[in-house]
C-alpha cells in the first residue's frame, strides 16, 4: 500500500519512521510557474481591465503556490507508543493525540460531475471541535490510503 512518504525523525530512534502527506512539489512548481507567466502577461496587457483580471489570476496562483509550500507536509503521523497526528496550516503545525480525534472517515462529494473522496477528521481543539477536510490535492495520494495508514498506526479507528 502507498501510505505516503517515509522520513526518519531526527528526534527519535531510526525504527520510528514518520509518515507524511502533502501536495506534490511538481504540482506546486507548475502552479508557481503559471502564476509568474500570468504576471508577465498582465504586465504586457494592453488595457486596464485585462491587467487587473490577469494580475488577480496571477496573484491567486502565486498565493496558492506559497500556501502549498508553507504547509508542507500537510499531514504527518508520528508512530510509536504514543502516536500523534500533526496537521500543518498557514499558522504552523498543530499536534493531535488519538484521544483528541472524535472521528475520521472517507466521504465522497460531487465535484465537476463526479464523486471525489475526501478525508474528514473531527478533532477536539482547545475548547471546541474542528473539522479538517483533506482531498487528493492536499495529500498527494488517494485519501483512502491515508485513512488506512491512520487506522494501522492507531490514530483513527474503523467505525460502523
Amino acid at each position: 500500500m502507498d501510505w505516503g512518504q517515509r522520513h526518519v525523525n531526527p528526534d527519535s530512534t531510526p525504527q520510528e519512521p514518520r509518515l507524511t502527506w502533502s501536495t506534490p512539489t511538481p504540482a506546486l512548481i507548475a502552479v508557481g510557474v503559471g502564476g509568474v507567466a500570468l504576471a508577465i502577461a498582465a504586465f504586457f496587457a494592453a488595457d486596464a481591465p485585462s491587467k487587473l483580471l490577469v494580475g488577480l489570476a496571477a496573484a491567486g496562483l502565486l498565493g496558492l503556490a506559497v500556501l502549498g509550500f508553507r504547509q508542507r507536509p500537510r499531514l504527518e503521523v508520528r508512530p510509536g507508543p504514543e502516536p500523534r497526528l500533526i496537521v500543518r496550516s498557514l499558522l504552523g503545525p498543530t499536534e493531535y493525540r488519538p484521544e483528541q480525534l472524535i472521528r475520521a472517515r472517507i466521504v465522497s462529494y460531487r465535484r465537476l460531475g463526479r464523486r471525489t473522496p475526501m478525508l474528514e477528521i473531527d478533532v477536539r481543539h482547545g475548547e471546541g471541535d474542528r473539522l479538517l477536510i483533506f482531498g487528493r490535492w492536499d495529500l498527494g495520494t488517494d485519501p483512502q490510503n491515508v485513512f488506512d495508514a491512520l487506522v494501522v498506526h492507531r490514530i483513527a479507528a474503523l467505525r460502523d
